[in-house]
């Protein structure tokens, strides 16, 4: 007989930015994750400014972020 042990919490996929969900490499995580090579935002919800500033690591950055400032990826701003 085979047993099965059940977590009693839910598995975390260190392969997965935390913001958005979307997928993220080994590599990415490594250069612009925090200390234990997980992603806070992603190339998907931010922009390469903040990501090279600290925003993968979760740091708080000077550069405007996207979701609260409209037109920062490259677009207009909805009027």
């Amino acid at each position: 007989m085979v047993g099965v042990t059940v977590a009693p919490w839910p598995s975390v996929d260190p392969s997965t930015c935390k913001h958005c969900g979307a997928h993220v490499t080994d590599r990415f995580r490594r250069v612009f994750g925090d200390e234990s090579d997980r992603v806070h935002r992603c190339s998907e919800c931010d922009t390469y400014a903040r990501l090279t500033r600290g925003s993968a690591a979760g740091k708080d950055v000077e550069v405007p972020d996207p979701e609260t400032s409209p037109g920062r990826h490259g677009g207009e701003a909805d009027v």
